[in-house]
């Protein structure tokens, strides 16, 4: 009697696992017959790079640019590991300072962060009414700034914000979070549309494994693709360009745009270091080579208006995609000579 009963209680049990084996576990799940099936919500993508929203939505807050030192006693730098888009332009005596442009992530600390530069105004008004962080500048400069659609936030005016990090000192100890950036403009929320084209398709191109641009003795800029991260990493000369949390400074795509400098009429410093200028926006154009996944896409870049996104073309007359991921515009006047390593 007892394994009877032992084998009956089997059974039973075995009846009931059959039984909720054969009925939908989730019955509110089931697809009606005509209905379409359940389809995922798009994944939110950050303006200026087409990667996912690191916290699934895109934050409500404008552009940001710092200006950010890159002469030899400001370095190693901190914060631009997360920005979205680096400027590199030419300023006097043949160096080159940084315009870190964020939006979709936070950095704990930016810096150091310096004057601004006129040719600020033609890299940032093509990001609507972005927020441009500096640490002063001289009067004509400052001037143009304030009549632009960019909105200076001059950290001279805002000490509340300022950290000067331990072992360093001034002029290059002036540091931020850009959580504090964006609180000093708590109204502008209003996202930049997206400046580049994007595709995770490689186009025709040539491959090139790296790029050397001889800004000055004290910028002889390198980069070196890495096949194995599909990054651009970067160097001076031998040296790799780290940042101070030890991180090399990489892109997913690096621009090379040629522009025609000029020199004056306002002197940037006792030295007699004349302002650099470049016209960035008024039916401009040149050339320009587009390096992304290990390829070199040669073409022209234009622009005919400042509130216009800067346009890369290929040869063949087609927008030129970039990789989706952070990148890296360096604007090298047509007097350096870029080389290319195939």
């Amino acid at each position: 009697m007892r394994t009877w009963v032992q084998g009956a209680a089997v059974l039973s049990v075995a009846s009931l696992v059959l039984a909720a084996c054969s009925s939908p576990s989730h019955p509110t799940a089931r697809t009606r017959p005509g209905s379409k099936p359940h389809e995922a919500a798009p994944v939110a993508t950050c303006p200026l790079t087409d990667l996912p929203a690191p916290t699934g939505a895109v934050p409500k807050r404008p552009a940001l640019a710092v200006k950010v030192d890159n002469y030899t006693q400001a370095r190693p730098q901190s914060g631009l590991d997360v920005a979205d888009i680096v400027f590199e332009e030419p300023v006097e005596g043949g160096i080159t300072r940084y315009v870190a442009v964020f939006q979709c992530q936070n950095a704990a600390l930016v810096g150091p962060i310096r004057s601004a530069r006129n040719i600020d105004i033609g890299i940032l008004g093509q990001f609507g009414r972005p927020l441009l962080v500096n640490v002063g500048g001289i009067t004509p400069v400052l001037s143009n700034i304030e009549a632009s659609p960019v909105i200076e936030n001059d950290l001279r005016t805002n000490p509340s914000v300022v950290q000067h990090p331990p072992g360093r000192f001034a002029p290059y100890d002036t540091y931020a979070a850009t959580a504090s950036l964006w609180a000093l403009r708590p109204r502008q929320a209003a996202r930049p549309t997206p400046v580049f084209a994007f595709s995770p398709t490689v186009p025709n191109g040539t491959p090139a494994s790296a790029i050397a641009i001889p800004f000055s003795d004290t910028s002889n800029v390198d980069w070196i693709y890495s096949a194995a991260t599909k990054q651009y990493l970067r160097s001076y000369g031998a040296t790799p360009d780290l940042l101070s949390d030890g991180v090399q400074n990489s892109a997913a795509n690096v621009i090379v745009q040629v522009v025609q400098v000029t020199y004056g009429p306002w002197l940037e410093n006792e030295e007699g270091g004349l302002e650099v200028q470049a016209n960035l926006y008024e039916n401009a154009s040149g050339p320009a080579e587009i390096f992304r996944n290990g390829v070199e896409i040669t073409g022209t870049w234009q622009r005919d208006a400042l509130s216009q996104p800067t346009q890369f073309i290929s040869s063949a007359g087609t927008p030129i995609p970039l990789q989706p991921g952070r990148t890296w515009v360096e604007l090298v006047p047509n007097t350096i000579p870029v080389t290319t390593t195939r």
